[in-house]
């Protein structure tokens, strides 16, 4: 098979050729954008998954949607070590200029307000070589936005940016990935806002995507985030979605696959959208001829797998400390075959230790993403087969 040709693509984010198993996902936000459009009340959304299976790859699907229909955009990655001024102000400032308002002065006039929102981050009275400068061409506007209340401060805005996208019947949509990493105060007050903007009816939604302990986050933050959210657990594909999303690129290069290749790249893969666009781009091209058989997936297996034990697994297993990695390979080994989750006390139990003295250890592991925890006294890999890759280790 010619490898300039080899159509997949196991990308952090990178969008598949085809996006298989996502259209509900896609229609639902199509009418959520119309009824927005319409003053009709909808809830803003929240996407949550574990690693690889396209949480962000259709946050940009959906970003790409609302562009489509005219409305203003903005996307951000939230990192435990940033507030949420900054990266806001910067999406926010490219959803303005994607609205095009034809009145120059009320743009030039919000521009300001997220402007002061922006600059208010480094507090009143600080040093020039300590404030942030946006790139926004616009003079900031005093007593709007910047009482240094984020809650407050965010509403505001919120307000001014919804009155702008309904002069001209559109709205705005901000993308907010990897959500669960915002600090508490900054959770808590995109909370308000998102509860403000529902009840005055500003066609504002908010689009955010993390790990499946997401909504415990909102939840700790604000009580009625339980219904402020539309919730979507992005999970992995069935048999049908993953066999599209191998077939259907394949036949746009003219080649197939027969049916013994699909089921063996199914159980390889389990059908996790990264696994598949991996173990599809190394069968590809290391296959012989068209169609492609199981035997050609057994000899290509163990390419994926390296490629995956680096890239995937292995670099994420590079930010543990050693006492960390002792931690997860004892998750490893108290993990019992299809359970997703496994209690602290099994882990301490192989470790031959106290629950309370690997708590260090633990909470490390829960602020670096490589473990979450959905419910008390359990936890989780936060990435798919993470489990069988320590224990083959």
């Amino acid at each position: 098979m010619d490898p300039i040709r080899n159509p997949y693509a196991p990308g952090a984010g990178q969008r598949p050729p085809e996006l298989a198993g996502r259209s509900a996902q896609l229609t639902a936000f199509d009418v959520v954008l119309e009824r927005i459009a319409h003053g009709r009340p909808e809830r803003s959304i929240v996407l949550t998954g574990l690693r690889g299976v396209g949480k962000t790859v259709l946050l940009n699907a959906l970003r790409s949607a609302a562009v489509r229909r005219g409305w203003g955009t903005g996307k951000l990655e939230a990192r435990p070590d940033q507030g949420l001024r900054r990266p806001l102000s910067s999406a926010l400032h490219q959803a303005v200029r994607e609205l095009g308002h034809p009145d120059e002065d009320s743009v030039t006039h919000l521009l300001g307000v997220v402007r002061s929102f922006a600059e208010r981050d480094a507090g009143v009275g600080a040093a020039l070589r300590d404030r942030w400068h946006p790139g926004i061409d616009a003079p900031p506007v005093r007593g709007r936005a910047d009482s240094g209340d984020i809650e407050i401060d965010l509403v505001e805005l919120f307000t001014d940016l919804g009155g702008l996208a309904a002069d001209q019947g559109r709205g705005v949509a901000v993308f907010v990935d990897e959500m669960q990493d915002l600090p508490p105060d900054d959770v808590s007050a995109l909370c308000a806002a998102c509860h403000e903007i529902s009840q005055s009816g500003l066609p504002i939604i908010v689009v955010g995507a993390g790990l499946p302990h997401l909504p415990a986050v909102l939840s700790a933050a604000k009580s009625y985030s339980e219904r402020l959210f539309g919730y979507q657990r992005i999970d992995r594909l069935d048999r049908e979605s993953a066999d599209l999303a191998l077939r259907v690129p394949a036949e746009a290069e003219e080649a197939a696959y027969d049916d013994g290749a699909l089921a063996a790249l199914y159980a390889a893969t389990g059908g996790y959208p990264y696994f598949i666009q991996a173990y599809g781009k190394s069968v590809w091209d290391l296959a012989p001829r068209s169609p492609i058989t199981a035997a050609d997936v057994a000899v290509a297996a163990p390419e994926a797998e390296r490629e995956l034990a680096v890239g995937f697994f292995g670099s994420r297993l590079e930010r543990a400390t050693p006492g960390e990695r002792e931690y997860l390979h004892a998750m490893a080994d108290a993990t019992f075959e299809g359970l997703e989750s496994v209690p602290t006390a099994d882990v301490a139990a192989v470790l031959g230790k106290k629950p309370q003295s690997l708590s260090p250890a633990r909470d490390s592991l829960l602020k670096k993403g490589l473990i979450y925890s959905g419910e008390r006294g359990r936890i989780a890999f936060t990435v798919p087969h993470f489990g069988a890759f320590l224990r083959s280790r």
